[in-house]
């Protein structure tokens, strides 16, 4: 055993994993903006390892949630559950409505576009998405094939399958019959068993998660760095001072109400929120945002392995931000300003188009043409409307990054909320006072 640690400590690679993996996060980050802006579209060539990250983290996504959410919903009493869901469900919608209001008042103030006047182009061919529609989003929450729906990665019936599985399994281990209980006892030990396993992955993951880094932020800053800063610099300031905005207000404001720090919660979320920068993918950092819940948070199994799935899902509060600045941004440079109504349309149809805006790279772009459409402003091809579509196109990544990174900074918030609530919140845990154990805390906080 003494043989093995000294091997691991004068390594070749010691340096590596005896550093911090926030310093060696954060130095990618900064090593691959550089390296990006100084080679530049070059740089390409490091693109696999950054695929290879992103593909690793959704590797893991579909097997954490179903584990988590099976043990999570079997874990709580199912009148409880109940309780939970309609408080994260209120709260994510909420929060969603302040972000497109916030998004519209930031819009207003820094009028991007105004000067832009464009014109039809036969250039914005092919930058046209096709926006789902709500009324099958809803109805294809309930899917025909709940297998196929696991293996084509569909978070929202997974979700649903995943509850309804662990809601039986928490009437069933309440059972007179011993033969049921015991039954379901056993299927809790495996969903719990396998939750474990997937924790200790998503460890191992994270050491990859450096070299990832560098190579996403390589990329991103080697092909469209002066791009995204030039013409649409208005855009990208107004859109993340709407995000610093709504984090510091209203999630803030919403700890605060909890007595919960703000800046505590945020120094023990920054693995999440920097994985989820870099990504932009709130669904593949969503096995990282469990583990912060877990071991810095202090909120028990119950509450994060339902309200955490559901927010990467329906949480799109960065999104919604992302949308209403886009959509005035939109109407000025065509030369058609959105009126008061017209904006008001954006505030509820963002906040409904957020449910269906699946926590993957660039799902608020394509969500941005239902809010278009609800205005008026069609994308087709060769319009104005199209034009600046594409020039916010140009820029997705970069408005991606933020708008996801907000996300997952709420999908965390709104779980210490409601994990104070319910009381399953151990302040100590997230304040530092004690480290978390894999053994049973002993705790103020009631039993996961």
């Amino acid at each position: 055993m003494v043989n093995d640690i000294q091997k691991k400590r004068t390594g070749i690679f010691s340096w590596y994993f005896e550093t911090s993996l926030l310093i060696r996060i954060f130095s990618a980050l900064v090593l691959g903006a550089v390296v990006g802006l100084v080679v530049g579209p070059e740089i390409a060539w490091v693109n696999p390892l950054g695929v290879i990250f992103v593909r690793l983290l959704k590797m893991i996504v579909m097997p954490v949630v179903i584990f988590t959410l099976v043990v999570g919903s079997a874990s709580v009493h199912p009148s409880r559950l109940g309780r939970i869901g309609v408080k994260a469900l209120g709260f994510y919608m909420l929060t969603s409505a302040f972000a497109v209001a916030i998004g519209l008042l930031f819009a207003n103030l820094f009028s991007p576009g105004e000067s832009l006047e464009l014109v039809g182009t036969a250039g914005a061919i092919g930058k046209t998405l096709q926006a789902p529609s709500l009324i099958d989003t809803f109805i294809n929450i309930i899917p025909t094939n709940p297998f196929n729906a696991v293996s084509s990665g569909k978070i929202l019936p997974t979700i649903l399958i995943s509850i309804i599985f662990g809601i039986g399994v928490s009437h069933l281990k309440e059972n007179n019959d011993e033969r049921i209980q015991n039954a379901a006892n056993t299927v809790f030990s495996f969903f719990e068993g396998g939750a474990e396993v997937m924790y200790k992955v998503v460890g191992w993951v994270l050491e990859y998660a450096p070299i990832g880094v560098f190579a996403l932020i390589a990329v991103v800053f080697g092909k469209q760095g002066a791009q995204a800063f030039g013409p649409l610099a208005i855009v990208t300031i107004a859109v993340y001072c709407a995000f610093l905005c709504h984090a510091f207000l209203v999630y803030g404001g919403l700890l605060s109400i909890y007595r919960i720090n703000f800046f505590k919660f945020l120094f023990n979320a920054r693995t999440a929120i920097v994985t989820s920068f870099v990504t932009r993918s709130s669904g593949g950092t969503l096995p990282v945002t469990m583990e912060i819940a877990k071991k810095k948070m202090g909120v028990s199994r119950g509450v994060y392995s339902f309200t955490l799935p559901l927010g990467a899902t329906i949480n799109m509060d960065g999104a919604a931000i992302y949308q209403g600045v886009c959509a005035i941004f939109v109407g000025l440079a065509i030369g058609l300003p959105l009126s008061i109504e017209q904006q008001v349309t954006v505030i509820i149809t963002a906040v409904l188009a957020s449910i269906g805006s699946a926590g993957v790279p660039g799902a608020g772009a394509i969500m941005l043409l239902m809010v278009l459409e609800s205005v008026g402003l069609k994308v087709e091809a060769g319009s104005a409307v199209a034009a600046a579509y594409a020039m916010i196109l140009g820029i997705d990544a970069l408005l991606d990054m933020g708008r996801t990174a907000l996300n997952v900074t709420g999908d965390l918030a709104v779980t210490c909320a409601i994990a104070k609530t319910e009381k399953e919140f151990d302040e100590n845990i997230m304040n530092g006072d004690n480290e978390f154990t894999d053994a049973p805390r002993v705790t103020a906080v009631a039993s996961e």
